[in-house]
């Protein structure tokens, strides 16, 4: 299956690897994201890519973003929902109100946000329906030393995948998550080099090329809308999370 996917955070990282993937596999894609000029980096002037700058904390620039795919496309089969900081670290204590609010705006309010865009537009196009994946993390079953405001967003963003895969039904909506360890990203750089653990003590984990992640996410986006991956954790072989600590 292919058609029209909308991809967060697709200036770097995974949300860069996955638009790429997608583009591979004969989707047209939409690329949001802060930063215009790399936004078009990951585009570079392929056939079957919109670049829309958009901050996923204002409502006002997601339906921009939304009515931009659909002046120019008409519908939205996908929506790859990954645009995520790590936010402040530290022990609650320590974590300003501020840093809080700031985490939870892009993690979650701007899942939300791009969540209930793409929904809608689903729930009102001919032929009716289209998938959502939640990118979710690791950070959605175990925490971080020091990562309250992550974690918690994380682990809210599986209540909101359950939520949208409930209500999604009738409308032939699908919502799946996909929970990604230590992919090679510059976002995670630092965890190669060393990580704090539970027991204070500092140390590399390993990690796994990020376009196994593309690969994943592409997965779950070509299966008919009869068929979901609700959950897939995917992470480096070797990562200490399922003892983390």
């Amino acid at each position: 299956m292919s058609g029209v996917a909308v991809v967060t955070g697709a200036g770097s990282g995974i949300g860069k690897a996955v638009t790429r993937g997608l583009l591979d596999a004969g989707w047209r894609v939409a690329l949001a994201g802060r930063r215009r000029e790399a936004l078009t980096e990951v585009a570079a002037g392929r056939a079957g890519t919109l670049v829309v700058p958009t901050d996923v904390t204002d409502p006002r620039s997601v339906e921009a973003l939304f009515a931009a795919v659909h002046e120019r496309w008409g519908r939205v089969d996908l929506l790859v929902n990954n645009a995520g900081t790590f936010g402040a670290g530290g022990t609650v204590d320590e974590i300003s109100v501020d840093d809080w609010n700031a985490a939870v705006a892009v993690n979650l309010t701007g899942s939300f946000l791009c969540a209930r865009a793409a929904f809608g537009a689903m729930r009102g196009q001919d032929p009716q329906g289209g998938r959502i994946i939640n990118n979710g993390s690791i950070s959605a079953h175990v925490p971080r030393p020091g990562s309250a405001p992550y974690t918690a967003t994380k682990h809210a963003i599986t209540g909101l995948t359950k939520s949208l895969s409930l209500d999604g039904r009738p409308f032939g909506i699908a919502c799946g998550q996909i929970d990604i360890g230590n992919a090679a990203t510059e976002m995670t750089a630092g965890i190669a080099t060393g990580a704090k653990q539970a027991d204070g003590s500092v140390r590399p984990e390993p990690t796994f090329d990020v376009r196994h992640v593309a690969d994943a996410v592409v997965s779950m986006a070509g299966l008919p809308l009869e068929a979901n991956v609700q959950f897939l954790t995917i992470a480096a072989t070797t990562m200490p999370w399922l003892a983390r600590g």
